[in-house]
């Protein structure tokens, strides 16, 4: 029974092309940034004054940057520090609003208070209250880490909340409860598990807003600090020889591009994966899952 539940598990993954594209674009991706090291020569930081603004060409595939530093490795190296910042703030907004929001669906003082507090953090546009936060506690990674989890934690928070509203009212939940089970064994044997699934597709979301939200920062003078490699950074100096090395503003957007494509396709794909009732319901159940 296993094996054939693995088999139709395998077949409808691959029969989700936005599934199948998205993990496809992501594992490259990531595989660039892992492999980043062994796949340059150039060092990231190393200045070369000669060499500045040089046009893609067979020793710098794409070029290089305002202080002759090779795009290509700054872009390696920086798909390493945005992916890391976007993958640690969806872990740590996911495992956050987890608790939040089952907590808070299960006791009313709790829901009053964190509830309030989260529609009180989603009242206010994203990027404002993360430039809010970095200005605040300081341009870092550390900080950038910080201040996304605390713009994204609310949103995840009010998903796992509304699933977690429907699977307490179920008859299993009533039956344990007759059965003297308490609380904190409902939620984490029961609750918990049973709102993985909405939890694991917002998260997707999340990590390709964050990577967004981290280049946007970083754009903006308020991130990653330079002269660390990001994404955000590179389109961030890109500005002041736009019209001089165009490469400086399209690589790195298609970098951010591609990632964000691919996650937002993976959380598509994974949304039908994990409940073929959904499938063909379009944009209405993502919409619903990302701002319930």
């Amino acid at each position: 029974m296993r094996k054939e539940q693995r088999g139709l598990s395998r077949r409808r993954f691959f029969s989700n092309p936005a599934l199948v594209a998205g993990a496809a674009i992501f594992v490259v991706l990531a595989a660039l940034a892992a492999l980043g090291p062994w796949l340059t020569s150039f060092d990231p930081y190393a200045m070369k004054v000669t060499e500045r603004l040089k046009a893609p060409s067979a020793l710098h595939l794409l070029g290089t940057d305002e202080f002759g530093r090779d795009l290509f490795t700054r872009l390696l190296y920086g798909a390493r520090v945005s992916i890391s910042v976007g993958l640690i703030v969806a872990a740590l907004s996911s495992f956050l609003g987890l608790l939040i929001g089952v907590y808070a669906s299960f006791y009313k003082t709790l829901d009053h208070v964190l509830m309030r507090i989260c529609d009180g953090l989603v009242a206010i546009p994203g990027i404002l209250l993360a430039i809010a936060l970095m200005a605040a506690l300081g341009a870092s990674a550390l900080n950038v880490v910080i201040a996304l989890t605390i713009v994204f934690t609310p949103n995840i928070a009010r998903v796992v909340r509304s699933s977690a509203l429907v699977i307490k009212e179920q008859t299993y939940i009533e039956a344990m409860r007759a059965q003297g089970a308490s609380n904190t064994r409902i939620i984490w044997a029961h609750i918990i598990p049973n709102t993985l699934s909405p939890l694991l597709v917002q998260a997707t979301f999340v990590f390709a807003e964050a990577i967004i939200s981290e280049a946007a920062l970083s754009f903006l003078g308020a991130g990653i600090p330079a002269p660390e490699p990001s994404w955000g950074n590179i389109l961030q100096a890109s500005k002041l020889v736009i019209y001089k090395a165009w490469w400086m503003v399209v690589f790195p957007g298609v970098a951010i591009v591609l990632s964000v494509l691919s996650l937002n396709l993976l959380g598509d794909g994974l949304r039908d994966w994990l409940d073929p009732r959904v499938k063909g319901s379009g944009n209405g159940t993502k919409r619903k899952w990302r701002k319930a």
